[in-house]
């Protein structure tokens, strides 16, 4: 499982590594910079009253496939439309809202993310580790 992340004030940045290294996983990939490679989770923010972030929009409109579920960063003070990005890509995904965070994040939410995504990863293995692995059983 990989972390992507798209972050506006820095916010979902910094949790997306707090999540990243508290689960054992490489840094989060920034979604304008990089493509995963397999299952992630994408950690965004809320923009303006309610709505998903540009961004976010079109790297999901070429890279959903991997998407497993959604982390929306929002404040408070935004009311009935707090996260509701998490909401909308959710909605249009099929995927699980894995939190909604005020701001950065509790340390409440990391723990919440991390138990997800250690719930959730399958680590991958290479060709090689596979060929590596097996062994022919009696018949």
């Amino acid at each position: 499982m990989q972390l992507v992340f798209e972050s506006l004030t820095g916010n979902v940045r910094r949790l997306a590594g707090r999540v990243a290294r508290q689960a054992g996983l490489p840094d989060a990939l920034d979604l304008r910079h990089a493509v995963p490679q397999g299952d992630y989770l994408l950690l965004t923010y809320t923009f303006q009253r309610g709505t998903v972030p540009g961004a976010t929009s079109a790297f999901l409109a070429r890279h959903s496939a991997g998407l497993r579920g959604v982390v929306a960063s929002g404040s408070y003070h935004w009311g009935d439309t707090f996260a509701r990005a998490a909401d909308l890509i959710a909605a249009h995904y099929h995927v699980p809202v894995v939190a909604k965070v005020n701001k950065a994040g509790s340390d409440a939410d990391v723990a919440r993310i991390v138990r997800w995504v250690q719930a959730h990863h399958r680590p991958s293995l290479s060709p090689d580790m596979l060929e590596a692995a097996w062994t022919p059983g009696s018949n």
